[in-house]
């Protein structure tokens, strides 16, 4: 079993994987928000530099105690996805397919980024272009979303990951990340669609630049003047 941000849980066979190493946290799988494991293969052998000294705990990869109850709370945890890994990954298809139809066939120019198929379908990255990501963020204040990882929050540079799979500045920066999980309901995905869908054509209508494409100017070809 494997699971970050990206893929979410996946099942995963060690002796297939390509990877020299792999590591997951328990707040993925519902679990510990502080605990993390790492698994590293013995052959062919993988050298790992601690990054901390002391005892040499670990296998001198990690030094110092652990907590207890963190480990036990991410075992637990480790146990109740393996068992439902099939249930969730259906049920969450069904919601990520519905939030997905619902948005975009009602609004147009909505763009998924990253590949449709191998990806998890509990993180949802859409640009809807013409419109600002923060923008339609604090639109959405009461539905908990992000226009990017936790790992790039304090920048407000476009996320390099979407340059990374093709998407142009602009696009990138009127992205949205819509999470699914466990505990998500179909009267969430409808209200979420909803008012993405409202405060999208809201957003547009006040855009200079959807006016102009809607009048068949082609943005990308004009010059614009700086003062």
């Amino acid at each position: 079993m494997f699971n970050n941000s990206r893929t979410g849980i996946k099942p995963l066979n060690s002796k297939d994987h390509i990877s020299s190493e792999d590591g997951s946290t328990g707040i993925k799988k519902i679990g510990p928000e502080i605990r993390e494991d790492f698994e590293s293969r013995r052959r062919p052998r993988v050298r790992v530099e601690a990054l901390q000294s002391g005892g040499g705990q670990e296998r001198g990869m990690r030094s110092g105690t652990v907590p207890t109850p963190l480990c036990v709370g991410m075992g637990s945890a480790c146990a109740v996805a393996m068992e439902e890994m099939e249930y969730d990954h259906k049920r969450i298809v069904e919601l990520s397919n519905r939030l997905l139809h619902k948005v975009q066939d009602a609004i147009p120019q909505v763009i998924r980024n990253g590949d449709p198929d191998m990806t998890y379908p509990g993180c949802i990255n859409l640009s809807f272009a013409y419109v600002e990501g923060e923008s339609l963020l604090m639109a959405l204040k009461d539905i908990a979303l992000s226009s990017g990882s936790a790992c790039t929050s304090a920048s407000l540079e476009p996320s390099y990951v979407l340059r990374a799979v093709g998407a142009d500045d602009d696009l990138a920066h009127s992205s949205i990340r819509f999470g699914i999980g466990r505990f998500t309901t179909e009267e969430e995905i409808d209200y979420t669609a909803e008012l993405t869908v409202k405060h999208v054509t809201r957003l547009r209508e006040m855009s200079p630049l959807w006016e102009m494409v809607q009048e068949g100017i082609d943005i990308k070809q004009i010059k614009w003047s700086q003062h």
